[in-house]
Parts: C-alpha cells; structure tokens; sequence
C-alpha cells in the first residue's frame, strides 16, 4: 500500500474513532495556501482541528512528536484562514492530535486534546 492510500485509511479510521466519541465531523482535507487540517469536528460548541499521524513503528519517535513547531504554525494559519472564510472567527477551537502507530490490522490510536495552546 502506498503512502497516500495509508494516509487516507488512516484518516478515515481517526475520523471514525472521533465520530464514535462524540465529536462531529464538520470537513476533511481542508487545503488552503497556509497548508493543510486534516480533520475539522465538533464537541459541543468547539471547533476542533486534527492533525493525524501515523507511524508504522514507534522506534524513531511517536508520531505525535512529529508535530513539530513549525507544524503547529502551519495548523494555526490554516485553522486561522478556516475560520475567517467561514465568518467563525469568534468561536471556541482547539488542536487535537491523533497520533497511530503499529501495523494497519492491529493499529493502536492515541488522542491528544489541546495537543498545543496557540
């Protein structure tokens, strides 16, 4: 399987274990020139960005520790561009991170609520 199918399985997979905890699921793959979200849901009158990570072994690092600073600056400008060209400018958001690891059958899913503070 090649790297854009597993990003998009693994997308899918954290949007459905999101949906079953109780967040909505508002848009995916929000592109814009400042960059990428992957995920954009909702709890409760919060607006939540996802950055999904995956990383096949844990030998390296985890994959939530490759959401670097510069990472976080790019999420915020998105999130920033999101919300200006959907007039939501004064809602309450937050950084979540989902961070996968191990083979694709038997993957273990960790989720880091307010990953970062902006």
């Amino acid at each position: 399987m090649d790297r854009i199918a597993i990003g998009k399985q693994t997308e899918q997979l954290a949007r459905r274990y999101l949906q079953h905890n109780g967040l909505l699921h508002k848009e995916s793959n929000y592109r814009c020139r400042q960059g990428e979200i992957d995920l954009i849901m909702e709890d409760g009158n919060t607006l939540v960005f996802v950055e999904v990570r995956y990383r096949k072994s844990a030998h390296f690092g985890s994959a939530a520790e490759t959401v670097d600073a510069r990472k976080q600056n790019r999420l915020v400008n998105s999130a920033q561009h999101y919300l200006a060209s959907r007039n939501k400018r004064n809602m309450a958001c937050r950084f979540d991170v989902i961070s996968m690891s191990g083979p694709l059958t038997a993957i273990q899913i960790d989720w880091i609520t307010d990953a970062f503070i902006t």
